[in-house]
């Protein structure tokens, strides 16, 4: 198939972005991680202006789907490159662009290591024995699988890198350690949760629509909110 691809580039931290468009001869079946290794293979490539393309500089770790190392906004839209099919794209026009929400470091690479300092922020992490119950490990196990690959906070209207409230990307990890808290320990998470993530949610739940890894938000928004919030136990503990 034939595809224009238009990536979104830029040489470092400081720099004006700009935009590059590419003719090439695609396969349906390939990924879009597929297709930008296939090319940085080949370092003639020229642009449909003649000017060289050079290495597009991204991220990849796993190209499983499990890393979220991948994740960039494809044709408008915060998606995996590993996990997206060029025969998607019928019209044969493709768009690739970095992550809008998090400081870009060179062409579709972002820092996104504001999801880590948020979680630190919060305090998600246990200073005492976990408590487990049958239940509550599948919320465990479902919280488990979120890869912190910052799609949820792309589409998130009151997400801001520098702002106050944290997202899904702290809430989904937040609820694995809500429900392994003895209710005594309960202390530090729930009051910065309060503040820094139930008090800036809007419940839009588009984390929920966007999640590559199809994780119920919903369900751990509502456990959380009902220890740190309204002092309840999980349900999935009752």
């Amino acid at each position: 198939m034939k595809l224009i691809i238009e990536i979104l580039r830029q040489k470092d931290r400081t720099s004006e972005p700009y935009r590059q468009t590419i003719a090439y001869e695609a396969l349906p079946d390939d990924t879009v991680a597929t297709l930008l290794n296939k090319l940085n293979a080949e370092p003639a490539l020229t642009d449909t202006v003649g000017a060289p393309v050079g290495t597009i500089h991204w991220q990849c770790s796993c190209l499983q789907k499990k890393c979220g190392a991948c994740a960039m906004r494809i044709n408008g839209t915060p998606r995996l490159a590993c996990d997206t099919k060029l025969g998607e794209f019928i019209k044969g026009r493709l768009c690739l662009e970095p992550l809008r929400k998090f400081p870009t470091v060179r062409d579709l690479i972002v820092d996104r290591s504001v999801m880590m300092d948020n979680l630190r922020a919060i305090g998600n992490w246990l200073e005492q024995p976990a408590v487990q119950t049958e239940k509550a490990a599948q919320l465990c196990y479902d919280a488990s699988r979120c890869l912190q690959c910052g799609c949820c906070l792309e589409v998130c209207p009151n997400f801001t890198a520098d702002g106050s409230f944290y997202g899904a990307a702290a809430f989904v990890p937040a609820s694995k350690v809500l429900s392994q808290l003895k209710k005594e320990n309960r202390q530090n998470l729930p009051q910065n949760y309060r503040k820094n993530i139930y008090s800036g949610c809007g419940k839009s739940l588009s984390c929920q629509d966007i999640c590559p890894a199809g994780i119920d938000v919903e369900q751990k928004l509502v456990n959380s909110n009902a220890v740190a919030v309204w002092k309840r136990f999980f349900k999935a503990s009752q």
